[in-house]
């Protein structure tokens, strides 16, 4: 049974910001553009079963240079969608909205009234995933590059916890995680690691 492994893409001028960033399709800055490749030292020898990325550039461009080959984009690891907090700071939502947390009130309507999505949404896109994960894992490791809020919600559903127990896993930006098993159990092994 092999182990499955979580990157979380290399910085933006947002991740740096703490804009809210789903949809904006930034493109790594040179800093995260040198995370990503740090972290190719840490998977040279590995195979994988099955190697996905989210489609968005920042997710794809850090799969290439931490030497992730044949990565298969997949919609469901794109990043949990901030409907009217896209490009939005949580400093910025806390004046209107001082009590606010993402993990337990969710987001605000979005251009249209399109609401964006809940942890709950989340949570079943990661279960899809998990699903296909699941099926790969016999054959050897998976890897999945995505982003921060999206991880951290596949993570609390991989130990069998509500999707927004997301919350206690803080994730940096071009790090690796590793979820692996003890007795037959999901475990965290490893968690932000860097080269």
């Amino acid at each position: 049974m092999g182990d499955l492994l979580l990157v979380r893409h290399g910085e933006t001028e947002w991740s740096v910001s703490g804009q809210h960033t789903s949809w904006t399709d930034l493109p790594l800055t040179g800093h995260g553009e040198e995370q990503a490749k740090s972290l190719a030292p840490l998977l040279s020898g590995r195979t994988f079963s099955l190697a996905l990325t989210s489609p968005l550039h920042r997710a794809v461009r850090t799969a290439e240079l931490a030497g992730v080959a044949g990565a298969v984009p997949d919609t469901d690891l794109h990043e949990w969608d901030y409907g009217g907090y896209e490009g939005v700071t949580t400093v910025e939502i806390h004046r209107t909205r001082p009590a606010w947390d993402l993990w337990t009130d969710g987001v605000a309507p979005g251009p249209y009234g399109h609401p964006g999505e809940s942890p709950e949404e989340i949570g079943r896109r990661a279960d899809r995933v998990l699903a296909r994960v699941d099926a790969a894992l016999p054959e050897g490791d998976v890897i999945l590059v995505a982003h921060a809020h999206f991880l951290r919600v596949l993570t609390a559903r991989r130990l069998g916890l509500p999707p927004a127990e997301g919350r206690l896993f803080q994730l940096a930006t071009g790090t690796l995680s590793r979820l692996s098993t003890e007795h037959d159990r999901p475990v965290v092994a490893e968690w932000n690691v860097r080269a």
